[in-house]
């Protein structure tokens, strides 16, 4: 996904673009609002992150301009602060989230992911991982020797670790966000489909699905490097 954060504190910005990047998304940084709104114009943008307090042009007035081009375009602001007045301005442009200042990466990603999921810009029905190619709509795994068949549950599980990768994933996150609830046996229900994933998963070297105990999960995927 190719996302424009403009945001007019560098290195907020560094490390937020870095972490975002390292989560999947393409970043395009700008500055400040003017300078965002000629890169939004010049490439694809598939979701904004827009700091609210800006030099030459604020995240309002961006906002209303990005919307001008794209009415559906998802755009989240980020602001420090928190007076009722800013939220509701930005609810009414059509803000998707507002989040402030200050915030965990790990929270930002998660809620990027669950706006691009109700948009409708996010899932494709297929993904390959070096040598697994999976099947979301046909509930599938192949390996290029075997394939696995997928319980729906299981391949819902697989695509929010694919989504969330190389980010640790604590338990309780996962469980309300995918069955709505923190439960016990709910998470005994998890324990066992990412047992079967793991399997399903193993013809990929590159590919690893750690537990944290006591914590949660990582799902690694390491790029692929020529000799």
């Amino acid at each position: 996904m190719d996302l424009l954060l403009v945001e007019d504190d560098i290195d907020l910005q560094k490390v937020l673009a870095q972490y975002l990047e390292l989560s999947g998304f393409r970043v395009y940084s700008a500055n400040h609002g003017k300078h965002g709104l000629e890169v939004f114009r010049g490439n694809h943008i598939d979701l904004c992150i827009l700091d609210v307090m800006m030099p030459v042009m604020d995240g309002f007035t961006l906002a209303g301009e990005i919307r001008s081009i794209d009415p559906d375009i998802p755009i989240v602001f980020l602001t420090a602060k928190n007076q009722k007045e800013d939220r509701l301005k930005g609810l009414k442009i059509g803000a998707d989230d507002y989040i402030t200042k200050p915030f965990e990466a790990e929270e930002l990603v998660l809620r990027l992911h669950n706006i691009l999921k109700r948009s409708g810009r996010k899932y494709q029905e297929s993904t390959k991982l070096g040598c697994l190619d999976i099947s979301f709509n046909e509930l599938l795994i192949n390996d290029g020797e075997q394939s696995f068949n997928l319980t729906p549950r299981e391949a819902e599980l697989l695509r929010y670790l694919i989504d969330n990768q190389n980010t640790l994933l604590k338990r309780e996150m996962i469980l309300e966000e995918l069955w709505g609830q923190n439960d016990y046996f709910l998470g005994r229900s998890m324990d066992v489909f990412i047992s079967r994933l793991r399997k399903y998963l193993q013809a990929e070297e590159t590919v690893s699905l750690e537990t944290k105990r006591g914590v949660g999960f990582i799902f690694k995927v390491k790029s692929h490097t020529s000799d």
